[in-house]
C-alpha cells in the first residue's frame, strides 16, 4: 500500500467536508475521484498533498512520511504510508515565473545541473517529448512565460510537474484548456506513467481510458469501486437498485407489522403478540433510504414545436472567417433530425462556423442558407453570462408564464433545479449552473434546430449526464461543438472534422470516425474491415444481382425503394472489393520490404565481421550482394508508398459510396420538399 487514510475527518472553517473516510492507493494505481461540484474532491487532493491536516481526534498514530519523514505502523489510524514518498500536485500559476523563459522554468526541476551528464540528457529528452506532446513548438522554449495565455501557462506548469515524476501524482481537472489530440496524448502518457496517480476530472472518456479504480465522494463519505468510470456507473446503478428494493421490502414489512400492532394491541388475547412485534421493530436495523442518482434521465421524447422542412441547412463552397481572413472552405447539407458534432483543434474555425450558420457573422465567400420553417435555439459561452437578482423559479416563470406552478417546478427539477435550488438567485449560480439553466430554457422552448458551442463546459458529471439524456431525447436537429468525447459519442450520429486544410464528414458517428482515424494512422487493418463497417458492407453486397428487378410481394413504392437501394449497393460492394484487394497487395509489399531490410542488416553485419577478421572470407562478394539488396529494398519501398496512397484513395471512395447509399435511403424515407 503506497498511501492510506484510515477513518479520517477533515473540517474547514468549522464545517466537516470529509467524515470518517477510508482511502488507499497502491503503487502504479490510477485512481479517479468523482462527485458533484462542492462535494470535497479538491479538499481530498489538498489533504493528500499535505496542505490540509486531519482533525485532531483522527491523527492518532499519523505518519508524516507522506511528506518526506518517517512512516507510521500499518495498524494506526490517520495517514499511513509504506515508505518515504514524494507527492506532486498542480499548483496555481507562479507569478514569480512571469519574466523567465520556458526553458529556464522547466530546467529548474532537473536533478543534475551538469550540462553533459547522462541524467541531464535523459531529462531534456523527456522535456522535449512533453513539450511537443502538449502542442508547443520547439521555438516556444525561448519565449517568456508571461507571453503565453492562462491556459498555456497551466499546461507549462503541468509539464514541470510531470518532469519531477513524483511517487504520487495529484491532478485536478488536467484536461482543462486541452484540445482533443492533447487529451488523448496525455491519456497515453498517464496510462504508462510508472507511479501512482489520483485524478479529479469531469472528462468521463479520459477517466474511462486512464482510471483503474474510482472513489465517489458523496455527503462527506468515500465509496470505492473497481474499474474505470463506466464500470463504476454500472456498479453504482446496480447497487442502487438492490438497495432500493431492500429498502422498499423493509418499509412494507414495517407497515405490515404496524398494522398488526394497531389491530391487536387492545385485544387481551393478542396483546402479547402485538408487544413482541413492537419489540421486533424496535430492534430492527433500519435500511437507509437510498440517495437517488443525481442525474435525471429523460424517458420520453422532447419534440420540437413544429418539424420544419426536410433540409435544415446547406453550405456551398462556403469560406468562413473573420475580417476577410478565410479559415476553411466546406460544402455541406444537414437533414432534419441529424445530430452533428463539430470537432477539431482549438482556433481552427469551429465556433466561427456555428456563428456563420446562425447568421451572426457573414460568410467570406460562398452560400450559407438555413432551411424553411425553422425555430433556432443558439447557445455559446456568452449566453451563460446572465446576471440577475431574480430566483431561478421567477426567471423561468417570466420566460414561460403559461406553465402552471406544478409543471414549472417539474420542469426545473428535470434540469436539477428542484427543491431549494429553484429559490437560488441567478447571481449566485456557478458558470456551469448558469449554462444548464440557459440550455433548460432552450429545450423547454422546443426549437427545431439547436446550434450549441461547448454546451457542457464547466459542468459536473451529473449535470452533463442530465443534458446528455435530454439531447438524446430531443428529436430535432443539432449542430454542436464539443471537446467532450463521451458526450459526443452518446449524442452525435455524424461527425464533422475541421482539419488545417480541409473539412471531413463521417456520417456513421464517433466510433466510425475513430476507427478510420486509427486505421489511417497506423496502417493496420483497413477501416472498412472494422466490425461495424464490414457488417454494413456485407449487408449491402448480400442483395443478389439477379433479384434486382424482382419486386416480390411488395407495394410499388417498397419495391422501387428496394430496387434503388440494391442498385446503389453495387458500387459500395465494388469499392469494398477494390480496397480489400489493394490492402492485400500493400500487406504483401510491406512483408517483402521487411524481409529485404532484415537481409540487408544480416549482410552488413557479415561484412563487418570479415573486416574485423572474425570471418575469413572475401568481402567483395557480400558487398555486391548488399548493394543489390539495397537497390531492391528502395524499389520495394517506393512500391509500398504508392500502394499506401492508392489504398487511401480507394478507402475514401468506399466511404463516399456508403454515404451516397445512405443519402438515397434517407431521400426515399423522407420524401418531402427541399428548402
Amino acid at each position: 500500500m503506497l498511501y492510506q487514510i484510515k477513518d479520517g475527518t477533515v473540517s474547514v472553517g468549522g464545517q466537516t467536508i470529509l467524515s470518517h473516510v477510508d482511502f488507499y492507493i497502491k503503487e502504479k494505481e490510477k485512481i479517479a475521484v468523482v462527485g458533484k461540484n462542492g462535494a470535497g474532491k479538491t479538499t481530498l487532493l489538498r489533504l493528500l498533498a499535505g496542505e490540509l491536516q486531519l482533525d485532531r481526534d483522527d491523527r492518532r498514530g499519523m505518519s508524516s512520511g507522506a511528506h518526506g519523514k518517517e512512516t507510521a505502523c500499518k495498524n494506526s489510524l490517520g495517514i499511513v504510508t509504506s515508505r518515504n514518498i514524494t507527492i506532486g500536485m498542480l499548483r496555481q500559476v507562479d507569478s514569480s515565473n512571469q519574466d523567465k523563459t520556458i526553458e529556464e522554468i522547466l530546467l529548474e526541476s532537473c536533478p543534475d545541473k551538469d550540462t553533459f551528464s547522462k541524467e541531464r540528457f535523459d531529462y531534456e529528452m523527456e522535456y522535449d517529448r512533453l513539450f511537443t506532446g502538449f502542442g508547443f513548438e520547439k521555438s516556444d522554449k525561448t519565449r517568456l512565460f508571461r507571453s503565453f495565455s492562462g491556459g498555456e501557462q497551466t499546461k507549462i506548469s503541468l509539464i514541470k510537474l510531470l518532469l519531477k515524476k513524483p511517487d504520487l501524482l495529484l491532478l485536478d481537472e488536467p484536461t482543462n484548456h486541452l484540445d482533443m489530440k492533447t487529451v488523448e496524448w496525455l491519456e497515453d502518457y498517464l496510462i504508462n506513467y510508472p507511479k501512482a496517480v489520483v485524478i479529479v476530472s469531469h472528462d468521463r472518456a479520459f477517466l474511462d481510458a486512464v482510471a483503474t479504480g474510482v472513489y465517489e465522494l458523496e455527503n462527506g463519505a468515500l465509496h470505492r469501486y473497481a474499474g474505470n468510470y463506466t464500470q463504476y456507473r454500472q456498479q453504482k446503478l446496480k447497487n442502487l437498485q438492490i438497495q432500493r428494493k431492500a429498502y422498499e421490502r423493509q418499509q412494507a414489512e414495517i407497515a405490515h407489522n404496524n398494522e398488526l400492532i394497531d389491530k391487536f394491541k387492545h385485544k387481551p388475547k393478542k396483546a402479547a403478540f402485538a408487544r413482541s412485534r413492537k419489540t421486533m421493530l424496535a430492534r430492527m436495523k433500519l435500511i437507509e433510504k437510498p440517495v437517488e442518482d443525481e442525474a435525471h434521465i429523460f424517458t420520453g421524447n422532447i419534440e420540437p414545436q413544429f418539424p420544419g422542412g426536410k433540409w435544415v441547412y446547406e453550405a456551398k463552397e462556403l469560406k468562413i472567417g473573420y475580417d476577410g481572413r478565410a479559415l476553411l472552405e466546406l460544402s455541406l447539407r444537414i437533414r432534419r433530425g441529424q445530430k452533428i458534432a463539430v470537432i477539431g483543434d482549438n482556433g481552427i474555425g469551429k465556433s466561427t462556423f456555428l456563428k456563420t450558420v446562425a447568421g451572426l457573422i457573414p460568410p467570406i465567400k460562398g452560400t450559407s442558407q438555413l432551411g424553411s420553417n425553422l425555430l433556432v435555439g443558439y447557445f455559446d459561452q456568452q449566453s451563460a453570462l446572465i446576471d440577475s437578482d431574480k430566483t431561478v423559479r421567477d426567471h423561468f416563470h417570466e420566460l414561460f408564464p403559461a406553465l402552471l406552478e406544478k409543471d414549472l417546478r417539474k420542469t426545473l427539477g428535470m434540469y436539477l433545479f428542484g427543491g431549494a435550488n429553484a429559490s437560488k438567485r441567478i447571481s449566485s449560480l456557478s458558470g456551469g449552473e448558469k449554462s444548464r439553466l440557459v440550455l433548460a430554457e432552450l429545450l423547454t422552448g422546443r426549437p427545431n434546430l439547436m446550434i450549441l458551442d461547448e454546451p457542457t463546459n464547466h459542468m459536473d458529471i451529473p449535470a452533463k449526464e442530465t443534458l446528455e439524456s435530454a439531447f438524446k431525447a430531443y428529436t430535432g436537429t443539432m449542430l454542436f461543438v464539443s471537446h467532450d468525447r463521451y458526450f459526443i459519442k452518446q449524442v452525435a450520429d455524424a461527425i464533422l472534422v475541421f482539419e488545417k486544410d480541409k473539412v471531413m464528414y463521417y456520417p456513421f458517428g464517433y466510433d466510425h470516425y475513430i476507427s478510420r482515424l486509427k486505421a489511417s494512422q497506423d496502417g493496420n487493418l483497413p477501416a472498412l474491415m472494422q466490425a461495424k463497417d464490414a457488417a454494413m458492407v456485407e449487408a449491402l453486397a448480400a442483395v443478389p444481382k439477379r433479384e434486382r428487378h424482382e419486386t416480390r410481394q411488395l407495394s410499388t413504392d417498397e419495391a422501387y425503394l428496394e430496387w434503388k437501394l440494391a442498385l446503389a449497393a453495387e458500387p459500395v460492394a465494388k469499392a469494398a472489393e477494390e480496397a480489400e484487394k489493394v490492402y492485400e497487395e500493400l500487406c504483401e509489399a510491406e512483408s517483402t520490404l521487411k524481409a529485404e531490410m532484415l537481409r540487408s542488416c544480416d549482410l552488413s553485419d557479415f561484412c563487418e565481421k570479415i573486416l574485423c577478421g572474425v570471418e575469413d572470407k572475401s568481402c567483395d562478394i557480400f558487398n555486391e550482394k548488399l548493394n543489390k539488396n539495397i537497390i531492391n529494398e528502395d524499389t520495394t519501398k517506393e512500391n509500398v508508398d504508392k500502394l499506401r496512397l492508392q489504398y487511401e484513395k480507394v478507402a475514401d471512395s468506399w466511404t463516399n459510396e456508403c454515404t451516397k447509399w445512405y443519402d438515397i435511403y434517407l431521400d426515399e424515407m423522407y420524401p418531402e420538399s427541399d428548402f
